[in-house]
């Protein structure tokens, strides 16, 4: 049986989903079979695996740090907020449903089954288990039925890291405090703190660390810098979102939804040389790009509204009317159809209408398609016309069809994929310069990248020329391996690995 080694956080974003990754591949690198585990995750950017489960990304993430193909054991939970008050529930990788905060705290003991079982079977097959904790571990009003922080801890008998983020200030009161509220039985499994994302000089902060130390009975197990390291971001906090960036020679615009999911699609998109990658989410912040995204939502119907209501649709179809392209993924593609119906009552019921650029219907099911696919793109036309012919690989993960009320889909249809089980069926649509598809990782390739960079530099009456290929494997291969580097420079791995030997 494997022996765990957990890690917690004074709050969310304090970097407890890197440190796991980068504590994965450090046991990988030392030659042990290791996996991360997170028993519930809460998140609108997931992934399907090849037996077409849903988990969180964070768990994908780790997964490949540890060079293990992503297993939903690694997430038996995960929690998709439909609502400011409710999420829909996955559970070993199905959707159960949806439930409000008070349904799901009111359901959740039935949970606990079922993450002793992922958790007993991943760790029949590994060495070490990382695991991660969720948000902070001293909200003391939810300690009562807890099974994702301390109450984990104590079910799976697993020492205990926490982790402070510095940058914001105010680490030493938030990791002294976070201890000082646990219980004793609690406070037992506390083995170390983490300084995270540390800027200037240590030595002006060890007198801090020793001072924290005599109080909490721990040592610091160190102090990590701020690291530029580029490794997927679920968290809503992705600073993504907010970094400003200089205008490159293309301008592409990513619509920064309210309910905005799977935004690591557009990771691959920053590898483009002569590009910035925005995400916007008011009309003064549109500009004039020369490509629109539309991403996935967890409430398509909601977003379509909210872009409706703030004048960001009225931009949108003004860039299409210049015969601009715009490209919806998943959601986004729902959006760009003349109606969105919802006879079940998935997202919100009945009917509205849909932005008109793509002369199709979307009907919300109750049944999500899960699938991962490879796919081939059709005889394309517009801009993006070199797409024509070019393979790509992905997953899909929606609620509903899409299908022209008028021609066969498949007449009309962007590309052709090919699901796990083998079936063959068309996805995706176009009309002049505008593109929908309910595959996620489509710009994933790097054929792909330079197909869509060539062509909006052209537009501009501009000469394209690549540089260098980019390989996405690759370059993940060595993002987790700079990670490492950094935190066995940064960590007591000495101490690290006795804790795990001692176990509680």
């Amino acid at each position: 049986m494997a022996k765990p080694i957990m890690i917690q956080g004074t709050m969310s974003n304090a970097g407890k989903s890197l440190i796991t990754a980068g504590l994965c591949r450090i046991f990988a690198q030392d030659g042990y079979r290791v996996a991360p585990f997170k028993s519930q995750n809460m998140a609108l950017n997931s992934y399907i695996t090849a037996d077409g489960s849903e988990m969180g990304r964070a768990q994908v993430v780790q997964a490949e740090a540890a060079r293990k193909a992503p297993d939903v054991r690694m997430n038996p939970i995960l929690l998709k907020p439909t609502s400011e008050k409710g999420s829909q529930v996955v559970l070993d990788g199905q959707p159960i449903g949806n439930m409000t905060a008070t349904e799901y705290y009111a359901y959740k003991q039935n949970l606990v089954p079922h993450i002793k079982r992922a958790y007993e079977s991943l760790s029949e097959e590994n060495d070490i288990i990382v695991i991660e904790g969720a948000g902070s571990p001293a909200e003391i009003n939810l300690k009562r039925d807890d099974f994702v922080n301390m109450g984990l801890a104590k079910m799976l008998k697993a020492p205990v890291l926490i982790t402070g983020d510095i940058d914001r200030g105010g680490v030493f009161a938030s990791l002294y405090r976070t201890v000082m509220l646990f219980d004793e039985d609690e406070r037992i499994h506390v083995k170390g703190t983490i300084i995270n994302k540390f800027r200037g000089d240590i030595e002006i902060l060890k007198p801090g660390l020793d001072m924290l130390s005599n109080l909490i009975h721990v040592p610091v197990v160190g102090v990590v810098p701020y690291l530029q390291i580029d490794i997927d971001d679920e968290d809503s906090l992705s600073e993504k979102f907010s970094k400003q960036e200089r205008l490159g020679l293309i301008d592409i615009a990513i619509i920064k939804l309210p309910r905005i999911s799977n935004f690591t699609d557009f990771n691959a998109l920053e590898h483009i040389e002569c590009a910035s990658i925005r995400y916007v989410s008011g009309i003064s912040e549109l500009g004039t790009p020369d490509l629109i995204i539309i991403p996935g939502s967890k409430n398509t119907m909601g977003d379509l509204k909210w872009m409706r209501e703030n004048g960001l649709e009225a931009c949108i179809l003004k860039h299409a009317a210049k015969n601009k392209p715009v490209f919806g993924i998943c959601g986004g593609y729902q959006m760009l159809c003349e109606t969105l119906k919802d006879p079940y009552g998935v997202e919100h019921g009945g009917e509205i209408k849909g932005m008109g650029l793509l002369k199709s219907s979307t009907v919300f099911e109750k049944e999500k398609t899960r699938t991962r696919v490879t796919g081939v793109f059709g005889k394309v036309g517009g801009i993006f016309k070199g797409l024509s012919g070019k393979t790509f690989e992905g997953y899909e993960i929606h609620m509903g069809y899409t299908a022209s009320e008028e021609e066969n889909l498949r007449d009309l249809s962007l590309s052709n994929l090919t699901d796990i089980n083998g079936n063959e069926k068309p996805d995706g649509m176009q009309n002049g310069n505008i593109y929908g598809t309910y595959v996620h990782g489509v710009f994933d390739s790097d054929e792909i990248l330079s197909e869509i960079s060539a062509a909006l530099m052209m537009e501009k009456g501009l000469e394209y020329e690549k540089h260098t290929s980019f390989n996405l494997k690759e370059y993940k291969e060595k993002q987790y391996d700079l990670l490492a580097d950094a935190l066995r420079e940064s960590l007591d791995m000495k101490y690290i690995y006795k804790v795990i030997e001692e176990g509680i």
